[in-house]
């Protein structure tokens, strides 16, 4: 198997030849079609509690990095409910002791993946894994938006990779929502249904509280720019902060606030499904800025780094 691996943050992506990992009972092994970039990928490399982590329960060997993937099964376990042929949509695992999806085939247990239909390109599915999973637990999980009618949404990063998801989650579930991003993003921000706050023109919170109370905020930048206590201040008496970066210093906010969450975890069928789902009604759309060969991982991690892409950056094997 041929993957993109670096010795550190230091050392570019480069490709070399795996041997290809056994495929256990449960597991299916899929050829990759296409490859979402997150900014997770190039933290891993850069250290901290991620690449710790990995360090203790992940596999052993290079680091490979990624997490979402679509493609084709192509070998099935024994005891897997996908067969050879299906079309997939998922997401890697290093705690169960998987390599990232920065390959040309993963393998990964059955129920990391879920079933792609025909109409729903490889491009589209792999924007999914993380962004996607990211906001749908934000709204449903944390801040409960599919059983509260008309509640509204404050997406902080709109137009980025999770924004753009949470924002037409949001619509799609029936909420209000509120996006603030830069002056150039604003009509994209409005196409995908939402009121755009434009923060290169003042304070961005203070701009949104006259569209609040607001039952969720999903905070997809950082509170370095978007301090938790302003954030908290926007909320409903039952409202919720839905963390998608999480700095050092709201690990205590995290452990002690009922209304400060973290949304990070692994995608997995359960909630890809509704995703795939969404995507297929035409209630969501993915915006795809630029795509790569898996050759050019280094520049994709650079370009993601700026912190200024559109929507999502793919990789192609």
């Amino acid at each position: 198997m041929l993957v993109a691996t670096s010795k550190s943050a230091q050392t570019p992506l480069g490709l070399v030849e795996l041997s290809s990992r056994p495929v256990g009972p449960k597991d299916v092994r899929v050829r990759v079609r296409a490859i979402g970039v997150n900014p997770v990928d190039w933290k891993m490399r850069e250290g901290g509690p991620l690449r710790i982590a990995h360090r203790v329960v992940g596999p052993s060997g290079p680091l490979v990095v990624g997490v979402d993937f679509s493609g084709e099964v192509i070998e099935a376990g024994t005891s897997a409910d996908l067969g050879a042929g299906t079309r997939v949509v998922g997401g890697t695992d290093f705690s169960r002791n998987q390599l990232g999806s920065y390959a040309d085939e993963v393998v990964v247990n059955a129920d990391q993946c879920a079933v792609l239909p025909d109409a729903i390109s490889f491009d589209d599915a792999a924007c999914l894994p993380v962004a996607g999973v990211t906001a749908w637990r934000a709204l449903t999980e944390i801040g409960g938006i599919d059983r509260k009618p008309q509640a509204r949404v404050l997406v902080l990063g709109a137009s980025g990779g999770v924004g753009l998801m949470g924002i037409q989650l949001a619509r799609s579930l029936g909420a209000g929502a509120v996006g603030v991003c830069s002056s150039r993003n604003t009509a994209l921000v409005e196409r995908f249904g939402a009121i755009a706050v434009d923060y290169t023109k003042g304070d961005a919170l203070e701009a949104a509280r006259v569209h609040g109370p607001f039952e969720l905020v999903l905070h997809a930048v950082g509170t370095d720019l978007y301090p938790l206590g302003t954030c908290r201040s926007l909320l409903t008496p039952t409202g919720k902060v839905a963390l998608a970066v999480v700095r050092a210093g709201d690990y205590l906010a995290i452990g002690f606030l009922p209304s400060v969450a973290t949304v990070l975890r692994r995608p997995t069928r359960k909630t890809l499904d509704p995703l795939v789902l969404a995507l297929s009604r035409d209630e969501l759309t993915c915006l795809i800025e630029k795509k790569f060969p898996l050759a050019q991982a280094e520049y994709a991690h650079a370009l993601s780094r700026k912190g200024k892409v559109v929507g999502k950056l793919l990789l192609v094997p």
